[in-house]
């Protein structure tokens, strides 16, 4: 062939060959973006966080991250400004903000092989929310408290992201399973924290700048559950817990063991219930030979005895003719510990377990004129079953209210043995640091609201110290040293004693008061906002609102006085002790004029015995005239000191204390 014919079809086969690989390149581009089971690949993906609506730290640097293929060029462009990176080997990708202002609503286009537009984006001050129940619990809880505060909840600058409540012990996790922000509004303010909610709505009334809540919480976890797998190896014992739930093998044996042990108790049950097979729901049953007792109670005070199993109740009502047809809300306190509610037959609703208040919607064309029966099948595990005391039972239509306490008749449906309870493994050392924190440690915050304790009040020895390590071990995750971390001290709860005693519940606030020696921590008093008989109150707003007071003066640098009196030291004068206080603010003040209570003072015997005590100035002076030589005094070292009442003219609390360390 000549050399030029030879050149031109050597030409002509490469631009066969490019225009081949162009439409290859073309076609999979094409793919990529239009087949779901190849989206993954080559794609840029954000971790839940990083969505829209999402609340950015101002005024800090701030982390967008995500995954990509390898070596993916990404860019962020955000406020005018653009931002570039490449992802690295492993697809992983990070780039980080200036420091911004606070505003919104933005927009952000995140771009690589393909775009993504962000809307609606916020740059305020970001919070985390952790620990048990109380921190848990939603607006939709509290509601009978607050019914107004939900019907107008309205404000697009405060935002909540839910973190999935999931466990993981083999890893610590870098990507959420799901959730996704949401702005306060009358529908979604019911699933909100209700401390988080009270916390956050208090500072953007203050500072006027968006408020960002990533919630993660789970009710009953212990300390050690959240606290990192290196930092965990200072508690040899939890940390061998941990490294024992690693193995999968033994998490399946135990989940297996536990449905088939719980399966049995309730199949026997179903099986044996007198009341199921001889319908005692029905309004027509002749209940003349049941026994009777005294609503609200437990029936191990009554000839039945302390047994487990079902025990049904019925409760006859005469409703005048206008309740007929009309709608009604059936409040029956709380139960222990699982409830079915029948009214004339028809099944109204039904509660697993003994924590949440019984509230019941009746339909219209459930009552009517005359004679009504409200039956109840009582489901109790292990311990008294029965109707919490010192809680509402009323049946409500309008404003018109019928009580529902006094006798009802009840009989026992079936006898079991106690059955023995759930192994809780999502509570176990580390797992709930793996799945719930580390995913979130990437994204800037302003600080921590914490509110947990109750779990670990029967080891109230190793609170502080695994306290110290969980603040130091998230900061150190964070990256941020300085990080505010903020929290509740446990409430006031059971029942009060007349005697001065020891409690667990007062050593573990004695804990959550010397954790106040780590930097940068503040601590809400909430002795004065229990219930003697729930261990969860309902009063979360005075909760948000202290932690808020603390955040004011701990992370915004308020020149305030973040929280009630805190013991400081004391000295002794002749036949008494001098007390001294930080916190004073404006005064120290007896709430409501009364004489200080619910101290206590020893001799050297080490027996305590109420004491008088008086405000003197900033300090406190207690004496007792049968003791000379005085030397410790304890202030509302109780389960429940509901009688204490030492506060500052802020109207804060003081904390609870004592200045002896005997065992």
């Amino acid at each position: 062939m000549e050399p030029l014919r030879l050149l031109a079809h050597l030409q002509m086969r490469m631009t066969l060959i490019f225009s081949k690989m162009l439409i290859l390149r073309l076609f999979v581009t094409a793919l990529l973006f239009s087949s779901s089971s190849l989206v993954s690949f080559g794609q840029v993906k954000l971790p839940k966080l990083i969505n829209d609506g999402m609340v950015l730290q101002r005024d800090a640097e701030i982390n967008i991250w995500g995954w990509a293929s390898e070596e993916e060029p990404i860019s962020i462009s955000f406020l005018g400004e653009e931002y570039k990176t490449i992802a690295d080997d492993n697809g992983n990708w990070s780039i980080s903000l200036d420091e911004l202002p606070a505003g919104g609503p933005y927009r952000m286009t995140i771009a690589g092989i393909n775009k993504i537009n962000l809307e609606d984006i916020y740059l305020g001050d970001v919070w985390l929310a952790s620990g048990q129940s109380n921190m848990e619990l939603s607006m939709s809880r509290v509601a009978p408290l607050y019914p107004e505060e939900i019907a107008n909840a309205s404000n697009e600058a405060i935002r909540f992201f839910e973190v999935p409540k999931t466990y993981n012990f083999a890893e610590a996790k870098k990507k959420l399973e799901g959730g996704e922000w949401k702005p306060v509004t009358p529908t979604n303010i019911a699933e909100f924290s209700a401390v988080a909610y009270f916390f956050a709505k208090d500072l953007y009334e203050k500072y006027h700048v968006p408020i960002g809540i990533i919630n993660s919480a789970l009710g009953g976890s212990p300390a050690e559950a959240w606290i990192s797998e290196d930092a965990l190896k200072k508690f040899p014992e939890h940390y061998q817990e941990a490294l024992r739930y690693k193995d999968p093998t033994l998490i399946d044996s135990i989940e297996q063991a536990d449905r088939t042990r719980i399966g049995k108790w309730y199949s026997e049950i179903q099986e044996k219930d007198k009341g199921l097979a001889q319908n005692w729901k029905s309004p027509n049953i002749d209940d003349s030979s049941w026994k009777s007792m005294n609503i609200p109670g437990y029936w191990a005070d009554t000839e039945l005895g302390p047994k487990n199993g079902v025990v049904w109740f019925r409760k006859k009502i005469d409703l005048p003719e206008d309740w007929a047809q009309r709608p009604a809300k059936l409040l029956l306190g709380r139960i222990v510990d699982a409830d079915s509610v029948f009214v004339n037959g028809k099944f109204i609703g039904n509660t697993t377990y003994q924590y949440p208040p019984r509230r019941y919607e009746i339909p219209a064309e459930v009552l009517k004129p005359g004679e009504n029966i409200i039956s109840i099948r009582i489901i109790n595990e292990s311990g008294q079953g029965g109707f919490v005391t010192d809680k509402k039972y009323k049946l409500i239509s309008g404003e018109e209210e019928i009580d529902l306490t006094g006798t009802w008749k009840f009989k026992l449906g079936a006898e079991m043995p106690r059955l023995q309870g759930q192994t809780f493994i999502r509570w176990k050392p580390l797992g709930l640091y793996n799945a719930m924190i580390n995913p979130l440690t990437n994204y800037t915050l302003r600080g921590i609201i914490w509110y947990q304790g109750e779990s670990n009040a029967d080891t109230p020895e190793e609170y502080e110290a695994l306290m110290t390590t969980l603040i130091q071990d998230w900061r150190n995750k964070w990256g941020q040293e300085n990080l505010p971390f903020l929290y509740v001290q446990l409430a006031n709860f059971m029942e009060s004693k007349d005697q001065p005693g020891d409690s667990n519940w007062a050593r573990l606030r004695e804990a959550q008061r010397k954790t106040l020696s780590v930097p940068h921590t503040g601590m809400a008093v909430a002795i004065d906002v229990g219930e003697w008989n729930d261990i969860h109150p309902l009063n979360k707003k005075d909760i948000g609102e202290r932690l808020a007071r603390t955040a004011k003066k701990v992370a915004y640098k308020e020149d305030i006085v973040p929280a009630g009196p805190l013991f400081d030291s004391f000295s002794r004068e002749g036949d008494s002790i001098i007390l001294s206080f930080k916190n004073v603010g404006g005064g120290l003040i007896s709430k409501n004029g009364k004489s200080l209570s619910h101290f206590a003072l020893a001799g050297k015997d080490g027996k305590f015995k109420w004491a008088k005590a008086k405000i003197i100035g900033d300090k406190v002076l207690v004496y007792h005239p049968e003791i000379k030589e005085p030397v410790a005094v304890r202030y509302a070292w109780a389960d429940n000191p509901e009688s204490a009442n030492l506060y500052n003219k802020e109207g804060l609390p003081a904390s609870p204390f004592r200045t002896d360390d005997w065992d």
